[in-house]
């Protein structure tokens, strides 16, 4: 009893943790739950499963906390609306194909994945410089498609709410770090709909989940990580907005890092 109430309390930090960093940097909140969510499974028993467990579970909380996110900088005027009803409906087909994909992928490939997209772009925010732009404005189509299906596909297969690469995206191509992290907020819905319902579907008969589960979407994990974000996301978005573009790429940057080395490292150790 007493490592289920650690854990409980555990899972209730990490709600937090990833409700203040999806309201701070546009994200799901993946890139923090997804970790912590399998180090969970795992420490139950529940090895085999433990990371599609961890990132369909992910992709359900993303839903309310984007939802949460976007509500927040909407306020404050700084979502793109009309940039998310162009991307959305490529990166919703991305979401589907994506989760089917992961679906079918040993553990130990997406953990490694996972670590590997983390380190590049947290690279990225750290060492490149916060005017250099590829272009001056987003694609239009057919680019957008094809870009839109790979930050769905990427993001369902990690367990994140597409931020990462969104706001990479729109930071190079012309968007200022607070529009692209207010936008990229809204881009979490379009992909943890359909990601989750995808890993729902390809875990349904997988056996050696754990209880409380649908498919590969554990409704007790999900249950505390969105009731603990849901309230803090406000908060992220309010911090958001009074820090320094350069500090919120650095803090970003950092974060990134943390986690993918964490994902390497136990890939290596096995």
């Amino acid at each position: 009893m007493d490592i289920y109430i650690l854990l409980i309390i555990a899972l209730l930090i990490t709600g937090a943790v990833a409700g203040l960093i999806a309201g701070l940097f546009g994200i799901g909140g993946g890139i923090i739950m997804v970790p912590a969510l399998y180090y969970v499974f795992s420490a139950l028993g529940f090895d085999d499963t433990a990371m599609h467990a961890a990132v369909g579970t992910s992709l359900a909380v993303i839903i309310a906390t984007s939802l949460r996110s976007v509500s927040a900088h909407a306020k404050r005027g700084a979502v793109d609306f009309a940039l998310i009803k162009v991307w959305a409906p490529w990166i919703i087909i991305g979401a589907l194909i994506g989760s089917a994909l992961a679906g079918l992928a040993p553990g130990i490939v997406l953990t490694g994945l996972f670590g590997v997209v983390a380190l590049i772009l947290s690279a990225q925010f750290f060492f490149g410089r916060p005017d250099w732009k590829l272009a001056e404005d987003l694609p239009g189509f057919p680019l957008n498609a094809g870009l839109g299906a790979l930050i769905g596909g990427l993001s369902s297969v990690l367990g994140i709410g597409g931020g990462v690469f969104g706001v990479t995206l729109m930071t190079v191509c012309g968007r200022t770090i607070h529009t692209a992290v207010a936008t990229a907020a809204g881009f979490g819905i379009a992909i943890g709909l359909p990601g989750a319902l995808g890993f729902i579907l390809s875990g349904w008969s997988v056996e050696g989940r754990a209880p409380l589960s649908l498919g590969y979407v554990n409704f007790a994990g999900f249950a505390i990580l969105a009731a603990s974000a849901f309230f803090v996301a406000p908060l992220g978005a309010k911090l958001a907005h009074a820090l320094p573009e350069k500090t919120l790429r650095k803090a970003f940057a950092v974060g990134l890092f943390i986690m993918g080395v964490n994902m390497i490292r136990e890939v290596v150790m096995g």
